[in-house]
């Protein structure tokens, strides 16, 4: 237990500095991106999934939270929407950068998700259209990003947030995978089974950092495999989901929109599986 404890507390020490410097960079880019975003997807509705994924890749929860509000004042679509929820990685590309991950397996998790956001945003808007009138939101003030008390401030909270979770979640591995052997422990979490991703995607549903951090970690300890770290990712999408039914009114909508999100997730993971 003493040791567990140790092994993790100097890991997620030694990540700090990593982590901070990624999200520093990233809220500096999202900063002097947000408000031109908005205005970008609210006149090019069609470039909406391409522009929404480009910008989903980006993991902080400003630009997710931007586009719920859009979706939900009806300035953008649902496909614009989905495409951003699946391509949003959360926490997990400042872990993997900090990880030291390898450059190629960094890429295809970012471009597969990019990727694959953009295609089901654009199938989505081919079958789906809809008008509804505008409502406002203010994203900062009620998702407690921190945007107003600037980015130093807002780097320094998310990597405090996600440290302790890294911690307590190594700490909780560590454990488990001295007590039951890391082979017993894959078994657990289905990574030489078919329909893993469908429990990875359910993971992802959790509104929180933790499960992009969960998800990240097990890839890197190797107790799930890609196509179940990618449709847990897939369904990622923070705090988003949250957003969304607070302020939507039509909570059957706001059901149908998680569902469509895991199962694009899980769906996806599994295909990749058979392969």
């Amino acid at each position: 237990m003493l040791d567990a404890f140790l092994d993790s507390l100097i890991d997620s020490l030694k990540l700090i500095p990593f982590l901070f410097v990624s999200f520093l960079l990233m809220e500096a880019l999202e900063h002097k991106s947000l408000k031109g975003s908005e205005k970008i997807l609210g006149s090019s509705r069609k470039l909406g999934p391409l522009i929404g994924g480009l910008l989903g890749a980006i993991p902080q929860c400003g630009f997710s939270t931007l586009v719920t509000n859009l979706y939900v004042s009806r300035v953008v679509t649902l496909g614009t929407l989905i495409s951003v929820y699946l391509s949003t990685s959360d926490e997990m590309l400042p872990i993997l950068l900090s990880s030291h991950a390898e450059s190629g397996t960094v890429l295809k998790l970012v471009l597969s998700k990019l990727i694959i956001g953009v295609i089901y945003g654009y199938l989505i808007d081919l079958f789906y259209r809809k008008k509804f009138d505008r409502e406002e939101y203010d994203i900062c003030s009620k998702d407690h990003c921190h945007c107003e008390k600037g980015i130093l401030y807002s780097a320094t909270i998310h990597t405090l947030k996600t440290i302790f979770y890294i911690f307590i979640i190594v700490f909780v591995l560590n454990i488990l995978i001295n007590l039951v052997g890391e082979s017993n422990f894959a078994k657990i979490f289905l990574k030489d089974n078919l329909f893993a991703p469908f429990l990875s995607a359910l993971f992802g549903l959790i509104p929180n950092c933790a499960a992009s951090v969960m998800l990240t970690e097990l890839y890197l300890k190797g107790a799930i495999n890609f196509a179940s770290v990618l449709a847990g990712t897939l369904s990622a999408s923070g705090v988003s989901l949250l957003v969304l039914f607070r302020t939507n009114k039509n909570k059957k909508e706001n059901m149908n929109i998680l569902l469509l999100t895991y199962l694009l997730g899980a769906i996806t993971g599994f295909v990749i599986n058979l392969f």
